[in-house]
């Protein structure tokens, strides 16, 4: 049963009073307008969206976002303005939009907007402190936070992490055939096996399953672990579990090519096989999960 306390605490929060009800009227309003200033950029985000794999994840990210939100702890929380963050992250939106329009057509499409969806994200956490607060957003920090991943990666660093996990699953995979007993000769990211020659190429970088795994353990730490140090630690285990998944790939094809035929690369398993190895490499992130919350639990018992 709720103590008085308690029901007097969640009347406050349906309830906070006009000049609470102001405030959230005039977030939801600022936070509409910037919409729609910002109508095109997202029309272009979901056209993104439906054609790169790659950036197939964008649209469930305001989602998730408002979802976070929605199940924080409903607490009375006395509204005031924080100028200071709210200008500069305000600056930032600015900043973002004069460089977006001060190099026009240098960019290209996708380096463009990111810098509109970084404007846009930073022009709404803004008015968030501008309404809020500071207090009331420390309290929401993760949610809104959340929202930096609907910006989209600039084109050079999706160069920067497919050159890098191309060049560290060719590593993987070489060591897995030698580990199997499997001759092969390698040349850079060439592996040449009796029969057959295979190229690590960048569309093998697994990147799209790697970006989508790290939001995942991102979202998965908040949700089940407490402390700093074991959110970060499941964070940095994606990318060892993403080089591992990407040559144990390589793998599975390159033996499927030795022992039933070169015909193999054109299987469903090299062309659209993506989901299945995303799936298995979700069984160690959760195993590691598991781990890292049973060690949380214990030393919340010992303190």
């Amino acid at each position: 049963m709720k103590s008085k306390a308690d029901e007097t605490a969640w009347a406050g929060w349906r309830d906070p009073g006009p000049p609470h009800r102001l405030r959230k009227a005039g977030l939801a309003g600022c936070a509409c307008l910037v919409t729609l200033l910002f109508v095109q950029p997202l029309a272009r985000l979901i056209a993104l969206a439906l054609q790169s794999d790659l950036h197939s994840y964008l649209p469930i990210v305001p989602v998730i976002s408002a979802y976070l939100l929605y199940i924080q702890p409903k607490t009375v929380v006395f509204y005031r303005s924080s100028i200071g963050p709210a200008t500069v992250l305000a600056a930032v939106g600015f900043a973002s939009l004069a460089v977006a329009v001060g190099l026009g057509e240098r960019l290209n499409d996708n380096d463009h907007l990111a810098l509109m969806m970084l404007a846009y994200v930073s022009f709404l956490v803004a008015s968030g402190f501008l309404f809020f607060g500071s207090p009331w957003m420390r309290s929401a920090a993760f949610p809104v936070a959340f929202l930096i991943f609907i910006v989209p990666l600039p084109d050079a660093a999706v160069s920067w992490l497919e050159l890098r996990l191309v060049a560290a699953s060719a590593d993987a995979a070489a060591w897995m055939f030698r580990v199997t007993g499997t001759p092969m000769l390698r040349q850079g990211t060439i592996l040449t096996l009796p029969g057959i020659a295979l190229e690590v190429a960048r569309e093998c970088s697994g990147i799209r399953s790697t970006v989508v795994l790290f939001i995942t353990s991102v979202l998965a730490s908040n949700l089940f672990l407490q402390s700093t140090s074991r959110r970060i630690a499941l964070a940095a285990s994606v990318i060892p579990l993403a080089i591992l998944r990407n040559g144990f790939r390589i793998l599975v094809i390159g033996l499927l090519c030795v022992h039933i035929g070169p015909h193999m690369t054109d299987s469903f398993i090299h062309r659209r096989g993506g989901p299945i190895f995303f799936a298995l490499s979700l069984i160690p992130l959760a195993l590691i999960l598991f781990w890292l919350r049973r060690h949380d639990k214990r030393v919340d018992a010992r303190a």
